[in-house]
């Protein structure tokens, strides 16, 4: 069985406050980017197999989310063992959640083959055993985002009609790091109802917040984004923590190449 696990955006992200555990509250909205993918085979076999073909993800195979979904369903159900076969095309560290897509979707590919009946709100628990982003992939629609990343509510956004193009330098941001330079703040706007607001008129109100102190310590980052919007986006920003900036546009542009850097270009 063939899935294909695909990326998301974050449009907007406010940093609100520090919560007492150490972690932070967040707003944001996440809205999915279905012909961004990672493809993955899952079959029975007589022992658990995990094997990465693709963008080489430099860690343990106990380290990858994937695996941390099969474990979970293996200690909870004891289901049989797999080999999955994992095709990396999403970069990593670019705030596009592909890792935790790859969770997501296994955890719900192996409830419907080993039929253990878990409903969404069950797997959206169990995923957030994973990692935060991870419970979004579960329903996989476009959705705001609050907490630390892990409640939601649904929201009618369709940016079908629009141009993506993502470019995410070879530069690795790390969550701490990115926490560590913004300064959690009650947000002027409220995302909610700024989305209403026609794609054209966003880059006055939706903000995300990691920017100021990552774009200050990487000037590439800020370029990029001045370099989308001289293309015609309408709106440009970072990611999540990055390293990933995108641009949205209203009529289909090509960009080959930004300084030898991953770039994607397609329809939302």
């Amino acid at each position: 069985m063939i899935i294909q696990p695909n990326a998301k955006i974050n449009i907007g992200l406010n940093i609100t406050e520090k919560r007492p555990d150490g972690f932070h509250n967040i707003e944001s909205i996440f809205y999915p980017i279905y012909k961004l993918t990672d493809k993955i085979i899952i079959h029975e076999n007589s022992k658990f197999e995990l094997l990465n073909n693709g963008i080489d993800l430099k860690i343990q195979n106990e380290q990858n989310l994937v695996y941390k979904a099969f474990k979970l369903l293996k200690d909870q159900f004891n289901i049989p063992n797999v080999k999955i076969e994992l095709q990396k095309n999403i970069p990593t560290g670019a705030g596009l959640g592909g890792g935790s897509a790859d969770a997501a979707f296994t955890l719900k590919y192996l409830n419907n083959k080993f039929n253990l009946k878990l409903s969404d709100n069950d797997l959206e628990k169990t995923a957030s055993e994973i990692c935060s982003d991870c419970p979004f992939f579960i329903k996989n629609t476009p959705r705001f985002v609050y907490g630390k990343g892990n409640k939601f509510k649904d929201i009618n956004l369709d940016l079908s009609n629009y141009f993506l193009v993502i470019i995410k330098p070879d530069i690795f941001i790390s969550t701490p790091e990115a926490y560590s330079g913004a300064t959690p703040k009650t947000p002027k706007n409220n995302l909610l109802s700024i989305i209403k607001k026609p794609v054209t008129e966003w880059k006055n109100y939706i903000f995300n917040d990691f920017e100021e102190s990552i774009f200050r310590k990487n000037k590439i980052f800020s370029d990029i984004k001045q370099y989308l919007y001289t293309k015609g986006a309408v709106f440009a920003a970072m990611s999540g923590s990055g390293s990933s900036i995108y641009g949205i546009f209203e009529k289909k542009i090509t960009i080959k190449n930004f300084n030898n850097f991953f770039v994607w270009n397609n329809f939302m």
